[in-house]
């Protein structure tokens, strides 16, 4: 599976905004969540909308593009502009790239796979991950992490058992958007509703995992390994 950016788009102007979104459609590795056509716009939404990468022209009434990158904390950002003389400025808040206008779909990609490249780094080398809670953004730590499992009353959501026995809620997240969020090698997905952290296994069996962990009756936790996540498994606990 094509591991995907989830991206916002922004550009004052409409029909370079238009033909921006439909350049980004064309790429598999973009996941278009939102479109704005002003700075001030997008900041009314940033803390309710989960994105990685922001990609947004320069040169706009009010904000301008680079004020507005170095306030996204911690989000990849490319930009697109018909001006030249804005790259050193670009570069110097960490962009992940500078294409200039009028943007073509093999510059747009290049730019995207370098962004790609630049979050797996991140999430490799990443100590905790933000995250929509029930209780507001939480800030969850990999190494606390136990099993991730679709929540009893509401799939769409999932809960996060932690190391000390406690349990996070994570609101509305699917199992593929949370897997590109966590090292890889560190988790897995064993069944339709279950992910765990590999270093939380203690043993199993061909279709069977027990935890390190325990439940509420002090008995270890065990999960269906099902057959359609077994080969991959197997890869990651033998690495």
């Amino acid at each position: 599976m094509t591991t995907k950016l989830r991206c916002i788009l922004l550009d004052d102007e409409l029909h370079g905004l238009t033909y921006l979104k439909m350049l980004c459609e064309q790429i598999p590795e973009l996941e278009i969540v939102k479109v704005f056509n002003s700075p001030e716009k997008l900041f009314e939404k940033t803390s309710s909308i989960d994105f990685d990468l922001c990609i947004t022209d320069i040169e706009m009434p009010g904000m301008d593009g680079l004020t507005l990158a170095s306030r996204l904390q911690n989000k990849l950002v490319v930009f697109t502009t018909a001006y030249k003389e804005y790259a050193s400025e670009a570069f110097n808040i960490d962009a992940v790239d500078y294409i200039t206008k009028p943007v073509t779909k093999e510059r747009l990609h290049k730019a995207v796979l370098k962004a790609l490249e630049r979050h797996k780094n991140t999430i490799q080398n990443a100590s905790f991950i933000t995250l929509n809670t029930d209780k507001g953004k939480g800030i969850v730590y990999i190494n606390q992490l136990v099993q991730i499992k679709s929540a009893e009353q509401d799939s769409r959501d999932k809960e996060a058992l932690l190391t000390d026995g406690s349990v996070l809620v994570l609101k509305n997240i699917n199992f593929e958007t949370l897997l590109q969020q966590i090292p890889e090698i560190q988790f897995c997905r064993v069944n339709k509703k279950e992910v765990i952290a590999i270093p939380q296994v203690k043993h199993y069996t061909h279709n069977e995992i027990t935890l390190k962990q325990t439940d509420k009756n002090g008995s270890f936790i065990r999960v269906l390994l099902s057959e359609t996540y077994r080969s991959v498994f197997m890869k990651r606990v033998a690495f």
